[in-house]
């Protein structure tokens, strides 16, 4: 081929590459942008209910008793990374069992309902989504304690544990600061975030097709909720931001966005971790709410499920 031949599809091939860049990069960056006000209203509202409750929210998990999972799972769905930090904490001191820790767990939001607020998704349905995830965090809550209290003989005693500054692990200081400048910063971060997956959402899918990306994980059963399920486990409150934009950039089923949902306990299993000193128990914890979070997931997926059956 000659050299002129080879240098035009070069100089081609940069021109194409450069403006798929720049389209990407646009698309990525106007949609992000459509979505600040939106979060930056929503974490305002939230932390304004943190500031009022958050203290005496957190003692009532403390003094649920054998009623805990009912009450970490009620409590757990308001939609802040503070509950699941509080609740790891209480464990590793022996003040909740592990069935309320679950509890918390698999029904904390984090940023699930900023994320479908800024997309104008109808508050029926997020509210419905809310109380599936606080079923199963009751459920299986209570399933744990009582295979616990049957089957397995605890010598742990309660100890009253030093709760940490909630979200202390992000650096945001949340406690210390007004719910202006608090939900500002949240709005900031989770922006920046969203605008990283976008940007990589973007790329995959001009490199692969829409239609390639969306059959790697809704036509196979099982995998979309595996795969979301692990994506829930990424200690960071940031990790359902993920999983709700592949579910609404059509990457993920229903079931699977459930799956990263149900799994998604924020910084709490980075807190715990670091505040329970057994190690394999820690991994134990985290592989059952992974089992936990796939098989309802699976569940979801065999009972049909949609968000469009919720929205009616």
């Amino acid at each position: 081929m000659p050299a002129a031949k080879i240098l035009a599809a070069g100089s081609f091939l940069l021109y194409y590459i450069s403006i798929m860049i720049i389209d990407v990069l646009l698309d990525a960056l106007l949609d992000t942008l459509k979505v600040f006000p939106f979060l930056f209203v929503t974490y305002f509202v939230m932390e304004c209910i943190e500031h009022k409750m958050g203290e005496h929210a957190r003692n009532t998990i403390k003094k649920s008793g054998r009623y805990g999972p009912f009450f970490g799972a009620v409590l757990g769905a308001f939609p802040q990374c503070g509950f699941s930090t509080a609740a790891s904490t209480l464990y590793s001191g022996r003040v909740i069992t592990l069935g309320t820790l679950l509890a918390v767990y698999l029904s904390t939001s984090d940023e699930m309902i900023p994320i479908f607020i800024s997309e104008h998704i109808p508050l029926s349905v997020m509210l419905e989504i809310i109380l599936i995830k606080v079923f199963i965090g009751i459920v299986m809550g209570f399933l744990v304690d009582f295979i616990i209290r049957r089957f397995v003989k605890s010598s742990t005693t309660e100890v009253e544990p030093e709760i940490h500054h909630l979200c202390e692990h992000e650096n945001c200081h949340c406690e210390e600061q007004s719910p202006l400048h608090s939900s500002f910063t949240h709005s900031i971060k989770i922006t920046v975030f969203i605008l990283i997956v976008n940007i990589v959402l973007g790329f995959i899918i001009e490199l692969i097709g829409e239609d390639a990306l969306r059959g790697l994980f809704t036509n196979k059963p099982i995998i979309g909720e595996m795969v979301a399920g692990l994506i829930g486990l990424i200690p960071n409150c940031a990790a359902s931001v993920v999983v709700t934009q592949l579910y609404l950039d059509g990457a993920l089923s229903f079931s699977a966005m459930m799956s990263g949902l149900l799994t998604g306990a924020g910084v709490g299993i980075l807190v715990l971790f670091r505040s329970n000193d057994n190690l394999k128990k820690n991994i134990q914890i985290v592989g059952l709410l992974y089992i936990i979070g796939v098989v309802c997931g699976c569940i979801i997926d065999l009972c049909n499920f949609s968000i469009e059956q919720l929205a009616f």
